[in-house]
């Protein structure tokens, strides 16, 4: 309302008066405002009085200059702005961004139709037809009918098309029978019932136990006797005497041929194990969701980094030892085996293999108990069932783990010269000439063993034993003192050289008491030399068979004194190249199994290098990851990923195609126990580590660390080829870095 309003009023004299409402002061005489006409002007115009409600509102100046600006839109108030709904992907209830606005006020169905639509122009061409089918029809009839009163005889117009209404419809009804419903029951009789009841204890329980083990004693007692007769009463106390003399495992003996003739086949124990496997899965489905479905998307707004995502947790079922050695079954994909023992060597006890499943978190599917340290294992590639073990005393052991048996199948002692030192890692390595089952243990006490599965034993063969390089020299400086000492020994004694020199060294007939003193002079300074020459043995700790088609007799050895040593099982007295880069022992040394000339150590000098076998000088790549490496693993779908553990509990997982400098997840694992070992998943982004207090950690790699070369865009080559290709490239530009350094080097 303006802040001005009045009521105009005319007065009975003619005069016009403005007559105020409100309290306010009358406001001040503008200037352009032309005077008040006289009051007795019959001529004179109507004057308008303002007139203000009471309930006005005061406002200012300020306040009625202010521009106010309202927006109409077409939102629905009455529209819920809260609607969830259950998100699938995310697993959770999230708001609906987008809610129907639209709200109808009066709807009706009519027959109108617009004069512009394309409905109205085809109904109103239809009619013009109808109306242009009736005038001609009604044109013939016309004519028709003149030429029948002209007398001529025609025949009337076709009207079948004509319709008889407009709806070209006949109404036509029929009767049918109504067949009367019919209920049809039978009664049978309930089968006859009984209620039985009784009640059981412990002694009746026992009784009946002995009962049958004694039943079981005399049946094969009765077999045995197969040509003579025996009395009852031998047989009777035949069988009490066995009863009395095992009357304390008895219930135990029954218990198992109960289960044994309870469970003859196998079924049942199988269904326990899959309704297990079910319990577990639905006791951890949140890590089963994440070990399907998880993909960290932070990766592609972070280029160049990675992260590793904890799943499950194995943990070892007898007392905590260090995991020693950890290998992937090669017929079930989420099936692996751990071994357990200990590193320390006054801290040596029992050792343990476990067989664990992805599918069954909770606890190992076997345990197979062993008087030493289990030091190494490894699952044969073609036969999963069997499985070969080293231990710390020295001895392999093949176990079948479909037995479930803590027998092994074949073991190798001292009457089959076993190992004397630790056995550090062992290998399945089958024989190209007679195909026989063989595997290949490396131990420190310098001797690479190939042991062959016959019929009934291991039968041993040094393949190589480990010497340093100084041997060499060290037997070359002995047959020179041997040389010198009988030289002078026999010019002391007969005043001349040569021929009595030779006489003494060969041990002919003597001349005399100086002969004899050479001749034991010249024997200890061998033994001497063969002293030395066993003093320079080198443990080998780690080995590893090139998995190129055509070298698969190839093989890398690490070494205590931080060589690596490139040999093979066609030549076994001496190395085929060596390669000093570690000044610490070498822990591990892995072939990459994409590029056949490529390969990976690590040692506790803190240091991962990555060779090329055909390059001895030096390394291509050398990584400082501030801790003793445990061990390294190269990725099975990438020819340049791969991960690190070290004693500080981290894992480093590097992708020289990304970055060759720093690794593109480094991660801590373990708060206080140390990272003994590591390996990838053939088939699936997982990775397995292995700390010191025995706990095995499933971990999967997130986008940027699984990364591996799409299809090939050219015919007839293949993802290998992309791979090695891309390492190639790596490595070339690593060269070309090193290049100057060597140079310098050499001159």
């Amino acid at each position: 309302m303006p802040p001005h309003t009045g009521v105009l009023r005319r007065k009975d004299d003619g005069k016009a008066t403005i007559r105020r409402t409100g309290k306010d002061k009358p406001p001040a005489p503008m200037a352009d405002v032309p005077p008040p006409p006289p009051v007795n002007d019959e001529f004179a115009l109507p004057t308008r009085e303002v007139v203000r409600p009471p309930n006005q509102l005061q406002l200012t100046e300020q306040e009625l200059s202010e521009e106010t600006a309202k927006m109409l839109t077409a939102n629905n108030p009455t529209a819920p702005q809260n609607v969830a709904r259950f998100n699938m992907k995310e697993r959770c209830y999230k708001f609906e961004p987008m809610v129907e606005q639209l709200v109808i006020h009066y709807g009706s169905d009519g027959w109108l139709l617009h004069k512009a639509s394309e409905e109205a122009r085809k109904q109103h061409d239809q009619e013009k037809a109808e109306t242009e089918a009736a005038a001609k029809f009604h044109a013939e009839c016309e004519k028709v009918l003149r030429e029948k009163e002209a007398g001529i005889d025609v025949e009337a117009p076709d009207d079948s098309r004509q319709l008889r209404n407009q709806f070209n419809y006949s109404e036509g009804a029929a009767q049918t029978f109504i067949y009367p419903l019919k209920d049809r029951a039978t009664f049978t009789e309930p089968p006859p019932t009984a209620t039985l009841s009784g009640s059981c204890s412990m002694w009746e329980i026992y009784d009946e136990y002995c009962k049958d083990f004694e039943r079981q004693r005399l049946e094969e007692a009765t077999k045995q006797a197969k040509g003579g007769k025996k009395s009852a009463q031998t047989a009777a106390a035949a069988a009490g005497t066995a009863a009395s003399s095992r009357a304390s495992s008895s219930a135990t003996a029954a218990a198992t041929s109960s289960r044994e003739q309870w469970d003859e086949d196998g079924s049942v124990v199988q269904g326990f194990c899959i309704l297990d496997r079910m319990v577990n899965q639905n006791t951890y489905a949140d890590i089963a969701m994440d070990f399907k479905y998880w993909d960290d998307t932070s990766d592609a707004f972070r280029p160049g980094e990675g992260s590793l995502l904890p799943l499950w947790q194995f943990k070892c079922e007898r007392g905590k030892k260090h995991v020693t050695s950890i290998c992937w079954s090669s017929l079930y994909k989420d099936q692996f085996a751990v071994g357990y023992g200990s590193f320390h060597f006054q801290k040596q006890g029992t050792g343990a293999v476990s067989i664990f499943s992805l599918k069954n978190p909770s606890h190992a599917e076997l345990t197979i108990m062993t008087e030493s340290g289990v030091m190494a294992l490894h699952i044969h590639p073609e036969f999963a069932n069997l499985l070969a073990v080293g231990c710390y005393d020295g001895s392999v052991m093949v176990f079948d783990i479909r037995s479930k048996s803590d027998k092994p199948l074949y073991q190798a002692s001292v009457k089959t010269k076993k190992h004397t030192d630790p056995v550090w890692q062992v290998c399945w390595q089958p024989d190209e000439l007679q195909k026989t089952l063989a595997f290949v243990s490396i131990s420190t006490d310098g001797d690479i063993m190939l042991w062959t599965l016959t019929k009934c034993e291991l039968l041993p063969e040094r393949l190589m034993k480990l010497q340093s390089a100084s041997k060499e020299r060290a037997a070359g400086a002995g047959a020179a003192a041997v040389a010198a000492l009988a030289a002078s020994s026999a010019g002391g004694s007969s005043g001349s050289g040569g021929p009595a020199a030779a006489a003494t060294v060969t041990g002919s007939s003597g001349v005399g008491p100086a002969a004899n003193n050479a001749a034991a002079a010249a024997a200890a300074v061998v033994a001497g030399v063969d002293l030395a020459a066993q003093q320079h043995v080198v443990g080998g700790l780690c080995l590893d068979f090139c998995k190129a088609a055509g070298q698969e007799h190839t093989y890398l050895v690490g070494t205590e004194e931080g060589s690596i040593h490139k040999c093979s099982k066609a030549y076994g007295s001496d190395y085929l190249a060596s390669y000093a880069g570690h000044g610490m022992p070498v822990y591990g040394v892995k072939w990459n199994s994409l590029h056949p000339s490529m390969f990976l150590a690590c040692s506790a000098d803190w240091n991962v290098k990555v060779w090329d076998s055909s390059q001895q000088q030096a390394p291509l790549l050398s990584f400082d990851l501030g801790a003793a490496v445990g061990d390294v693993a190269w990725a099975p779908y990438s020819s340049t990923v791969f991960a690190a553990v070290t004693d500080e509990g981290k894992v480093h997982v590097f992708d020289l195609a990304q970055n060759r400098q720093l690794p593109l997840c480094a991660q801590k694992c373990s708060k206080k126990a140390r990272l003994t070992r590591v390996v990838f998943n053939p088939v699936y982004p997982i990775l397995l580590i292995g700390d010191s207090k025995g706990n095995v950690s499933a971990l999967k790699l997130s986008p940027n660390l699984h990364k591996c070369c799409g299809k090939p865009d050219k015919a007839g080559v293949s993802i290998e080829d992309l791979e090695r290709q891309k390492l190639d490239h790596v490595m070339e530009v690593a060269r070309k870095s090193q290049a100057p350094a060597l140079a310098a080097s050499a001159s």
